[in-house]
């Protein structure tokens, strides 16, 4: 017989458990979920543990639902069954019963990120509700490094921190949950940033890790690019061959600027959203 419950923070050997018998089979080249990391992605993401849910048959956890909650949205992180229990319902029913639990305490909106290949998960969020609003698109740059210069500006090194306290980066800004804001400020500890700067101000950056993520890029004047290209001739100077700009929101930077700065599409997400309703 099967059985549902929302977690508590004493709850993360649970949920650790839970994503290593239903997320790990579906995803087999993805390392197994410690409670190091989960604990991460509650400081990174903001996952909450109430948030959460685990489906079980007897004492077992045949599915499981990761929520990320911030102000504005819930993310449904992650959702999956045990390949054994699938097409029972269990992931219908999960949903149902955060988007009840949201309806009363909120907040209201449900999102997802689902990468476009994922036609069984595509499937259940449109049947549960939720309405696919954009498509965001993992960008990838290889081309050989061509060094650039801009006259009357200078590279300087930045923070997140930097930007923040000078409204470059800030919570209007569109982008996937795991580049926003609060996951920036989360990981500023092992983020490294470069700009481009004039002697009154910045005029541009780029916000990286040393795998060669980039996690934010932006130029504050209308420079066909000139000033991006220059940085990103810099960074990639004696660094990672391959530089990656995930889950890329259309109004976040546009496709033809990425293209002229040697960016190619290799991947898209549909972002899906709902209202939370009492079921």
């Amino acid at each position: 017989m099967s059985g549902y419950r929302f977690c508590r923070t004493d709850d993360i050997g649970l949920l650790v458990d839970a994503l290593n018998r239903c997320w790990g089979p579906h995803f087999p080249d993805e390392p197994p979920m410690t409670a190091a990391a989960f604990k991460r992605s509650i400081r990174d993401l903001q996952v909450w543990c109430s948030s959460c849910m685990v489906a079980f048959a007897g004492s077992d956890p045949i599915g499981v639902l990761i929520g990320a909650k911030r102000p504005s949205a819930t993310l449904v992180h992650r959702i999956a069954v045990h390949p054994d229990h699938c097409r029972q319902g269990h992931a219908r029913h999960l949903l149902a019963s955060l988007s009840s639990k949201l309806a009363i305490l909120g907040p209201p909106r449900i999102v997802a990120e689902v990468p476009e290949t994922f036609d069984a998960a595509r499937e259940l969020f449109s049947a549960s509700g939720y309405v696919e609003q954009v498509v965001l698109t993992d960008y990838v740059v290889r081309q050989p490094v061509q060094p650039v210069e801009i006259p009357g500006t200078f590279m300087i090194p930045v923070t997140v921190d930097d930007l923040v306290a000078n409204g470059l980066v800030g919570a209007g800004d569109v982008r996937c949950w795991e580049r926003s804001v609060e996951t920036l400020t989360a990981r500023k500890a092992e983020i490294a940033g470069l700009a481009a700067a004039s002697d009154e101000r910045i005029e541009a950056y780029v916000l990286h890790r040393p795998d060669g993520e980039i996690l934010a890029i932006h130029s504050v004047v209308e420079d066909r690019g000139a000033r991006l290209k220059a940085l990103l001739s810099r960074l990639r100077a004696g660094s990672p061959a391959t530089w990656r700009l995930p889950k890329v929101h259309p109004e976040e930077i546009s496709q033809q600027l990425l293209e002229s700065l040697g960016f190619q599409a290799f991947g898209h997400y549909r972002f899906y959203g709902a209202t939370a309703r009492a079921v």
